[in-house]
């Protein structure tokens, strides 16, 4: 018998590739979406890369519907909860993020454990480990055992604090339930990689940035860069190692900086106009007023905040690619795909 697993959030960039890589290890796949009208066309892209295809069912779900998931839970082996509210500008008001993410994650953690599921897989993000901080803390290396302080509004956002939430409300409710549900959440950085539609993630801005012509120069700004396709592989690790029960992962192959990115980029593509200079940090806050996709990474100008992967390496035996890798593919998507 093929072991089943429900995975919210199939239309994503992160969770359509993890859907591929499943299929393609032999399991059944029930992937949620929030309207039905797309499954067609997300069908279409996962098709291209798998040949288990057959294997793949879709589920309308919504998030905070909290009848739909026993329905969808009951004979499922695990979980895979990719699925999260990700606005490319901050919204006017942060429950619109917050709630939705708490609420989802524990209606569906809650029906897993009703429903004898194994393990419950989240993924939540490195953004719920390095914000949160009073200025002296705020460069540095951060782990797994580091949590965003929800409370500290000025050095996090809306949707750092929604994964925070959300991932500490798991936790507490696996440490209180009798039900012998496990649980292992990873913690990616920004995710790049191949885009496989033009519906594509908001980290894949990173790059578009850097090709599409729309600045001169480029913020000072880095993130941790992991590829797309390593992110899924951490995620399929964390749902079959004994080991990675009870453990969160965070999935990084290091920090680059925007200009760093960008040198990759022309070093592939020379004849192509591609910025490497720094913007001013106070040009960076004013043109924030006119593009709204700046505003929710303002609170990382002139900041370096790090992390590491050596306990998903050391645990799981992870090994990503590289971050040339990640950004490289990433470009020759979006050239493919005409988004720039």
């Amino acid at each position: 018998m093929k072991k089943t697993v429900l995975l919210t959030g199939v239309t994503g960039f992160l969770g359509s590739h993890t859907t591929i890589k499943l299929l393609e290890k032999g399991y059944r796949v029930i992937g949620t979406l929030r309207d039905m009208d797309r499954a067609q066309a997300i069908r279409s892209v996962i098709e291209k890369n798998t040949r288990n295809i057959d294997s793949l069912d879709f589920a309308e779900a919504h998030l905070e519907d909290e009848s739909v998931w026993d329905k969808l839970i009951q004979r499922v082996d695990f979980v895979q909860h990719i699925a999260s509210p990700f606005p490319r500008e901050l919204p006017k008001h942060e429950n619109d993020l917050i709630l939705p993410a708490k609420a989802g994650t524990l209606n569906i953690v809650k029906a897993a454990a009703r429903n004898g599921v194994k393990r419950v897989v989240i993924t939540s993000s490195i953004g719920a480990i390095v914000y949160g901080k009073p200025k002296h803390q705020r460069n540095g290396t951060f782990t797994e055992a580091d949590w965003t302080d929800v409370a500290n509004k000025q050095d996090s956002t809306p949707y750092f604090r929604s994964k925070t939430l959300a991932e500490k409300a798991a936790w507490e409710f696996i440490k209180k339930d009798p039900s012998g549900l496990e649980l292992s959440v990873v913690c990616p950085g920004a995710i790049l990689g191949p885009v496989l539609e033009k519906d594509f993630g908001t980290s894949a801005n990173l790059v578009i940035k850097t090709m599409d012509g729309s600045s001169p120069a480029l913020p000072d700004l880095g993130f941790d860069i992991v590829d797309v396709r390593s992110v899924a592989d951490l995620l399929i690790l964390a749902m079959e190692k004994p080991g990675a029960a009870g453990e969160r992962f965070i999935a990084t192959a290091g920090y680059m900086k925007f200009k760093e990115i960008a040198q990759v980029v022309k070093s592939a593509y020379p004849g192509k106009k591609i910025p490497t200079g720094s913007l001013p940090n106070f040009v960076v806050k004013l043109y924030s007023n006119i593009d709204k996709t700046l505003k929710p990474v303002l609170i990382d100008l002139g900041v370096s905040r790090k992390t590491g992967s050596s306990k998903a390496k050391d645990v799981l035996h992870w090994e990503p690619l590289s971050n040339r890798e990640a950004v490289l593919s990433c470009a020759q998507s979006v050239i493919d795909l005409k988004l720039v």
